[in-house]
């Protein structure tokens, strides 16, 4: 078997200092290989006497299972195994957050493309036509599509229909503004659409366990989910995150690993499974659809006074994170304002759709989308500037969420909306023929250049970092240090928030060693829990550096004892230990010269608490990080076509600890952004989706991606954080699409209530 995930050595730094230390940029150890192609990537494995698995997927949203007859499948030539729900433990049902997802379907299939059956082959091409081969009787069921009729629909599952209900309350409900905006707002079904095949490899082991190859991003939790879904204790089952080609959400879903390590386990071979791009939109979860009503009370000068909402996430077949997207949508209900009186009831609601599931600033776009919307509206109607009336209503350091939690963290949002306005504006576009590529539409695509309006919009978000309600978030790392290089042992994946090279810098900065080695992942190391919501910034780099510290006071120590003075006398920099007199100046290979050193240590931030079921209160997030953001874009108001030309990002990041990182996933996070503006809907009919592919489903390429600038990167240190610093990739993904819509709003003077926004939405009759 081959599998490469060693990292290579660190790389050169490229920024002009050749420094490689916290706030400095150096080059990404993944950087190079995979911009060559030659990175290998999980769907790249390879082992001896190896077989393949292929899946079988209902063709209904929504069926009773009657039979299923394998027999046609296990008659074709080359085929090792079949396996359905009836090869799994009682009871064996399993999914990411919430265990009411069925690895195989048994009785009933609740959304298209839920897997029933698995095969394993010795050719990729005989397991399809095997698993085609299965014949399953179904007894079809009208589908429940429809959120809002999932409330008086017959149950789709034990556990009915409601997935959560959260009311919030506080303030005066009776209290009014002399001035009153309504809205009705609509998300559509953002697909992650993951680049990089969906793939993994089982392989059996002596002791009758099971070896996974995956790009997790949470080996531990997919370890233990898969190892209850066998029947096995957790230490027969290890998993080695192999190949992760970047992740803006869970990679694959729990039916995926099990089936696969199933096929392993019933054939006694290491089996490979490679999704289909249709199997893959089938298979893993989207955004949550979200139907938003608003009320925004304010007073005459534009201060809020009151704000009424009714939240509805789809959250599809299964529970999956629903709830949790839910808490962050309440919470987040009003935005980075204050207001003292604020009533929401929002509810997540189980449907024969695709599931829903986590993506970046799950339940905090939807509501970005919608109270951005409103402040517009109110902007307008006081006939005041969009960040004029933002500014009136900015939460500041210390101001309470509407969950009655005090903003303890820094809430720099004025700052960020004045660096926007200080940003020069892009130039207008050029009267010249042979720029029509400029215009919306492209060349030819454009109607009369006179028909093209320009609109700048500006939006600010926010979104929890880490874990919320009571989640214990939790990590461990070793640092070892031997002669002149360090190894960093710690199951965090590096999903391209730069975990790794982070890691690097850390034990840069603390210990002085310039060669650092990023031990591969898997799930015989100690928990570091999954890459979601910035946390490996925060918990991971947090214990990485705990641990480089320790080791770092063993290196020191002797050094401190021989000169008569205390370890916190001695610095490291520049791969030089100096002492506070300067007497005392030796090279940190000299002072690890035959010596082996290490420490492991554990970060775990402050606790939080549920929300009250009844209020919505509690201390439910262990903190906030924001963003503002000005789009510019240009709109032919006659064929509704929209060009971005511009998005000018401001954002809180605490500390900077890699410039040019951060900028990157800026960049990254706002192309995702502008694709749920313009393009990327999961259209279903009936519970179908209509474009599972890649033609079908419209991803923002570089000729849609507008030119991204970074006006401020704030650095006001969050100071019960590791290094101070915030998580940066979520927050611009959720305020990207408030911004592109109230840019488009501006240019058209139409309402622009949906997500995508439809050419028909930008036509000015």
């Amino acid at each position: 078997m081959t599998s490469a995930t060693e990292l290579p050595a660190a790389a050169p730094a490229d920024d002009e200092t050749g420094s490689t230390g916290l706030g400095s940029s150096p080059l990404r150890t993944d950087a190079l290989p995979k911009a060559l192609g030659i990175y290998p990537y999980a769907a790249d494995l390879w082992a001896e006497g190896l077989l393949w698995g292929a899946v079988l997927r209902s063709p209904h949203p929504h069926a009773r299972i009657v039979s299923v007859d394998t027999s046609a499948a296990l008659a074709v030539p080359g085929v090792h195994a079949v396996v359905t729900a009836a090869d799994l433990p009682a009871g064996a049902d399993g999914a990411p957050v919430v265990a009411d997802r069925p690895v195989l379907a048994s009785a009933v299939v609740r959304h298209h493309g839920e897997a029933v059956a698995a095969v394993a082959a010795d050719h990729p091409d005989t397991a399809r036509l095997a698993a085609a081969a299965i014949l399953v009787e179904y007894e079809v069921l009208e589908p429940v599509t429809d959120p809002e009729a999932a409330f008086h629909a017959p149950p789709l599952h034990p556990d009915g229909n409601l997935l959560r209900h959260l009311p919030l309350r506080t303030g005066d409900p009776d209290a009014v503004g002399e001035i009153v905006v309504e809205g009705l707002y609509q998300v559509g079904r953002q697909d992650p659409a993951p680049i990089g095949a969906e793939a993994g490899l089982a392989v059996p082991r002596p002791d009758g366990g099971v070896e996974l190859h995956l790009s997790s991003t949470d080996p531990h939790g997919d370890r233990d989910r898969t190892a209850a879904c066998l029947g096995l204790e957790p230490d027969r089952v290890r998993l080695v995150v192999t190949g992760v080609p970047g992740a803006d959400t869970d990679r694959e879903d729990l039916s995926f690993q099990v089936t696969l390590a199933l096929l392993a386990l019933r054939t006694g071979r290491p089996v490979k499974m490679t999704l289909t791009r249709a199997e893959s939109f089938q298979a893993h979860a989207t955004r949550h659809p979200a139907l938003l009503r608003y009320r925004h009370h304010a007073d005459a000068e534009g201060k809020l006074v009151k704000v009424e909402a009714q939240i509805l996430l789809d959250g599809g077949a299964y529970a999956d994170v629903s709830a949790e997207a839910l808490a962050a949508a309440v919470a987040f209900s009003v935005g980075p304002y204050t207001c003292p009186n604020v009533f929401v009831d929002a509810w997540a609601v189980r449907t024969n759709n695709p599931p829903a599931g986590r993506m970046r600033g799950e339940g905090a776009l939807q509501t970005c989308f919608a109270y951005e919307s409103q402040l517009d509206q109110l902007a307008k109607q006081l006939g005041v500037d969009p960040v004029e009336i933002r500014r009136r209503n900015a939460m500041s350091t210390g101001d309470p969420l509407p969950t009655g939690q005090a903003v303890t963290c820094p809430a720099p949002v004025t700052a960020l909306l004045d660096a926007l306005a200080e940003s020069p504006l892009p130039a207008l576009p050029l009267d010249d023929p042979e720029a029509d590529w400029l215009l919306p539409g492209g060349p030819g695509g454009a109607g009369d250049p006179a028909a093209v309006r320009r609109g700048i919009g500006y939006a600010v978000g926010m979104v929890h970092m880490l874990g919320a309600e009571g989640e214990d978030e939790v990590s461990t790392a070793t640092v070892r240090v031997s002669g002149d290089h360090a190894t960093v042992i710690c199951a965090a994946v590096d999903a391209g928030q730069g975990f790794a090279t982070l890691a690097r810098q850390i034990v840069q900065s603390v210990l002085g060693v310039s060669e650092v080695y990023i031990a591969p992942v898997d799930s015989d190391q100690s928990a570091a829990g999954p890459a979601a919501r910035g946390r490996h910034t925060w918990v991971s780099g947090g214990a990485v550096e705990r641990a480089a510290l320790m080791v770092r006071h063993q290196m020191l120590q002797p050094i401190a004892a021989d000169f008569g003075m205390s370890v916190e006398l001695l610095t490291i920099s520049d791969g030089k230990i100096t002492s506070y007199d300067g007497v005392l100046g030796m090279p940190v290979s000299q002072a690890l010269e035959g010596r082996e050193l290490w420490a492991t240590a554990q970060c775990r931030p402050h606790p939080t608490e549920p929300l009250d079921p009844e209020t919505g209160q509690g201390d439910a997030f262990v903190s906030i990080a924001f963003c503002a953001m000005r789009a510019v874009v240009d709109v032919d108001i006659e064929l509704g076509a929209v060009r971005v030309v511009d998005v000018t990002v401001a954002q809180d990041v605490g500390r900077a600890l890699n410039p040019r990182q951060i900028e990157n996933r800026i960049e990254g996070a706002v192309a995702q952004g502008v694709g749920l503006a313009l393009l990327e809907n999961l259209r279903t009919e009936h519970g179908i989706p209509l474009n599972a592919s890649l033609t079908g489903y419209r991803l923002p390429t570089a000729l849609d991606t507008p030119d991204i600038r970074i006006a401020a990167l704030l650095e006001e240190r969050d100071v019960v954080a590791p290094f101070g610093a915030k998580a940066v990739s979520a927050a611009p993904a959720v305020v990207a699409p408030a911004a592109v819509a109230a840019a488009v709003r501006a240019a058209t003077g139409l309402p622009v209530g949906r997500l995508p926004i439809l050419p028909e939405d930008a036509i000015l009759a």
